[in-house]
């Protein structure tokens, strides 16, 4: 479940979440939703005012059971990228899910790391015996869609105005 990823700027251990992860998390969290608005479906406002609890339960269910996980990557004590995996509910659709909320803290990005975390969320999926993933990326995130095209993904449909932000439509490649 856990493995490490060597880069130019050190180690980086790609792992679950942990509740401990809670307050690192908030942050990495807070610092995506405000630098890159248009690309989560969350917004910073909404997710600066809850309460710590809610991040130590995020961090708790994704440590990674049957459903669900949260992949992290850790470097000097710090987290530096995310991502979720999330199997569906439904009995005759438990075997897809989605990828969420994939995020390399900016200094960290070319790395690999996002590379990895989003390997290992396929992996565990694989191991759990899901055959299909989809996941969604704005239109105008080139650098997101690189990631996800150069690791064996493929656009199957748009949805149209999926997010809305500051007065303007962002459509959502589905892939």
């Amino acid at each position: 479940m856990q493995s490490t990823l060597d880069t130019p700027r050190g180690p980086v251990a790609i792992r679950p979440s942990r509740e401990s992860d809670a307050e690192n998390f908030r942050a990495l969290r807070l610092q995506a939703l405000r630098d890159h608005p248009t690309v989560f479906g969350s917004d910073y406002a909404t997710s600066a005012e809850l309460p710590l609890s809610h991040w130590q339960e995020r961090m708790r269910k994704g440590a990674g059971d049957d459903s669900t996980v949260m992949y992290v990557a850790e470097a000097a004590n710090a987290l530096v990228g995310m991502t979720m995996l999330a199997r569906n509910d439904a009995l005759k659709m438990r075997h897809g899910g989605a990828i969420y909320s994939v995020y390399t803290h900016p200094i960290w990005r070319g790395t690999g790391v996002a590379d990895a975390l989003l390997n290992a969320c396929t992996d565990y999926a694989r191991n759990l015996g899901m055959r299909v993933l989809h996941l969604g990326v704005v239109v105008n995130n080139a650098s997101a869609l690189q990631l996800y095209l150069r690791n064996g993904w493929s656009v199957y449909g748009v949805e149209p105005e999926s997010i809305f932000y500051d007065g303007i439509y962002y459509d959502e490649l589905m892939m």
